[in-house]
């Protein structure tokens, strides 16, 4: 319906999208609470200072999507794409992410509070200058996913593929089981510059 629509200062309840496009659309100061978003298409949008809680995401695309100061709380994404989409200086706060593809994604200078990636594909991930607190991804593939100037409070990396990452050195305090703890020590010593021979 025209008034369930994503657009300037909506403010959406309780509505169930399946197989909405809202695909290179530009919106700001829109909320949604308690929806459902089911194979929903947002590529390519731009999204200001809007929030999103209390919703679930199921395989969406939210490729190339450019989003500020937007917020998703106690939200549920799960088998989405999220390639070549941007998110700056808004915050994750209870949120779950399982088997979503964000290879590559930008979360820089974002707040996360209380998220969990699960079986995600983050290849690439570019989280430069976030806050993370509380924070778990398991099983997840992190090859070459960017660190710098992170800070951190409990951070938890569970099996996942930490192979050529940057500012390993600002990932002070958080913890690492499984492969990804000899991976991360290797980037450790590269950005110290100690070099390994046979």
């Amino acid at each position: 319906m025209p008034r369930d629509g994503l657009e300037d200062d909506a403010m959406i309840k309780g509505v169930r999208y399946d197989g909405t496009p809202f695909v290179g659309l530009d919106f700001e100061a829109a909320e949604a609470e308690g929806c459902v978003f089911e194979s929903t298409r947002f590529t390519g949008s731009h999204l200001v200072r809007s929030q999103l809680s209390d919703s679930q995401f199921s395989t969406c695309d939210f490729a190339e999507v450019v989003a500020q100061d937007v917020s998703l709380i106690r939200c549920t994404v799960s088998g989405s794409r999220m390639t070549g989409s941007s998110w700056k200086s808004g915050t994750f706060r209870d949120v779950r992410f399982e088997g979503c593809i964000g290879a590559p994604a930008m979360l820089r200078h974002m707040k996360l509070y209380s998220v969990v990636f699960s079986d995600c594909k983050l290849v690439g991930l570019d989280l430069q200058s976030a806050e993370m607190h509380n924070v778990k991804f398991e099983n997840c593939d992190m090859t070459g996913a960017q660190f710098a100037n992170v800070k951190c409070g409990v951070v938890r990396f569970e099996n996942c593929t930490l192979i050529d990452v940057g500012g390993a050195a600002s990932l002070k305090g958080a913890t690492v089981q499984g492969p990804g703890s000899m991976e991360l020590a290797l980037s450790l010593a590269r950005e110290a510059g100690i070099q390994f021979e046979p």
